[in-house]
């Protein structure tokens, strides 16, 4: 029987008397890096040129005076809470605001597009065994790590390339959108380094993202605690973080002069000191191993351990505490950006009536508290469907089978997953509306009234929240090789219509497809069981076929 090398491994054979033995089969892998992300890495690089886009077109119609646009910077620069989700304001023109409003918020999204890339190839393949097959070629001992490395720089150069483009076209000032452009993506390329060091020192792929995003949320904590303390407080905590790196541009401050084109060297400094300590680190350790060492376990299991249901929990934990921290700063400081919504709104009738649209209610108040709610069950629809989606990685990392082969049945295994979708979504629409309430009750003096409103409005949103997951169950069971990105697809889809399909005047049977079109818009809004009662049976009966396919059907 004659065993073929993968292909990786073949092309590798062909390279490497062109590069050193370290670095042999380098080109190979990074070209089958590039091939694995093919429809990743594009659809990373245009939400995020969309996303700003999308802004700068925005502010250009809604403010078009210079006016409305002096107005916005005197009520929103002087809100603590909006300096802290976006930071500080640097000018009046379409681009300062562009730059203020979007600017941290896409340097945060290709910072989380280079942590993945990384870490799927590198520490994610080596979990995998992927990278001791392939090493067992002509392949050299950096190679992989070389081109992890590659296909993330190159992500970050066309996130740069492509905003600068993109914000020329629209009207605004050539240098200052290359300079914008830049520390956007030179934010990805710092966070390339970042996630270089995270897959040599964890001993898995989870670990190594955790630390990766820890340190992305340190960085996005020091920032915003920068921006919002104001003069008198630690406004330098802003010069220590990634993300403020992309302010301190000041790409749009008027002149050449008034840009700071030099701190783009920082975050270039933290890729090239993040790639050497990593080749270090990488040429220490034994393959499939980390620099930390794994915490050992107990000789026998806990008690709480006896079930599928415990085990799924345990499994999901980690994952379910981060949602819940990221949930829970974002929705106190935008809570607290209510207290005056109004005057920051009232320059711009067209906004105005977008949160009222969004919001389902005309009490601009109560509309952006409803909008935020919304958002809130998005998100927790965002994580149920990888709660529900964790079953497809059961299978296909082989530890299906260990687990079925014992007493448990297919169906009890499947709930225990929905299950912990169904207990954290609950969980995240929860500290959602707490930390809404008291953000804005903190600020209009009536916290524990606020805070119990908040906590009805939010829960109001889990009905549709767990269609979402219903339809994640039912590919799993149906459609397991396309089950993720269906599942992704389906939240996306909705995602677009809760966001734009009343701007767009889509006709109403596409607004129904959304179950959060049938949620009610709480606080201020009506509440019928009827919608509820209709969008929990749904959720029932797609869980139900997932479930019974899932019985059916074989196991990887």
């Amino acid at each position: 029987m004659t065993i073929q090398a993968p292909p990786a491994a073949r092309a590798g054979l062909a390279v490497t008397g062109r590069a050193g033995p370290e670095l042999a089969g380098t080109g190979a892998l990074t070209k089958l890096a590039f091939r694995r992300d093919r429809i990743m890495l594009p659809a990373w690089v245009y939400l995020i040129t969309v996303m700003v886009a999308t802004n700068a077109y925005t502010f250009s119609k809604l403010y078009s005076t210079a006016a409305a646009r002096d107005r916005l910077v005197v009520s929103g620069g002087g809100n603590p809470a909006l300096r802290f989700l976006y930071g500080q304001l640097n000018g009046s023109s379409v681009g300062a605001l562009t730059a203020w409003r979007i600017g941290v918020w896409a340097a945060l999204f290709c910072a989380l597009m280079t942590v993945f890339i990384v870490i799927r190839h590198t520490r994610g393949d080596e979990e995998a065994g992927r990278l001791e097959l392939v090493g067992s070629a002509v392949v050299g001992r950096q190679a992989a790590l070389t081109a992890g490395l590659l296909t993330a720089v190159t992500a970050s150069v066309a996130v740069a390339a492509l905003l600068c483009v993109v914000l020329s076209a629209l009207g605004l000032p050539v240098s200052s959108s290359v300079v914008f452009a830049l520390a956007i993506g030179a934010n990805g390329l710092a966070f390339t380094g970042i996630a270089a060091v995270a897959a040599q020192l964890a001993s898995g792929a989870r670990g190594a993202r955790g630390i990766a995003f820890g340190v992305l949320g340190a960085a996005f904590m020091l920032r915003a605690i920068g921006d919002s303390a104001g003069p008198s407080g630690p406004s330098w905590l802003t010069w220590t973080s990634p993300l403020g790196w992309v302010e301190l541009t000041r790409p749009f401050g008027g002149t050449f002069d008034g840009q700071r084109w030099w701190v783009l060297a920082l975050p270039c400094a933290v890729l090239a000191a993040g790639v050497g300590a990593a080749y270090a680190l990488a040429a220490r350790r034994d393959l499939g191993a980390g620099l930390l060492p794994d915490r050992p376990g107990r000789a026998s299991a806990s008690g709480l351990l006896r079930g599928p249901l415990s085990l799924a929990f345990r499994l999901q934990r980690g994952v379910l505490a981060g949602w819940a921290a990221g949930v829970a700063f974002i929705f106190a400081a935008s809570g607290a950006a209510a207290k005056g919504i109004g005057q920051l709104l009232g320059s711009s009738t067209a906004l105005q009536r977008e949160f009222t649209r969004l919001g389902g209610q005309t009490a601009i108040t109560n509309a952006y508290l409803a909008a935020l709610m919304v958002l809130a069950g998005l998100g927790a629809a965002g994580y149920a469907t990888s709660a529900v989606l964790r079953l497809r990685a059961e299978e296909t990392d082989g530890l299906a089978e260990p687990l079925l082969a014992t007493a448990v049945g297919r169906i009890r295994w499947g709930l225990s997953h929905v299950a912990v979708a169904v207990f954290g979504a609950a969980v995240l629409l929860a500290v959602a509306g707490l930390a809404a309430g008291l953000g804005y009750g903190l600020r209009a003096g009536s916290a524990g009234p606020q805070a119990a409103r908040m906590i009805g409005a939010a829960m109001a949103q889990l009905p549709a929240s767990l269609v979402i997951a219903g339809v994640a169950v039912a590919l799993v069971g149906l459609l397991p090789g396309a089950c993720v990105a269906g599942a992704w697809t389906v939240l996306g889809v909705v995602v677009f219509i809760d966001l734009f399909g009343e701007a767009l005047q889509l006709s109403h049977w596409l607004l129904d497809i959304s179950p959060f079109t049938h949620a009610p818009r709480l606080p201020g809004g009506t509440v019928s069981a009827a919608p509820l009662l209709w969008l929990c049976l749904a959720a029932l009966a797609f869980s139900a076929v997932g479930l019974a396919a899932l019985r059916r059907r074989d196991i990887g």
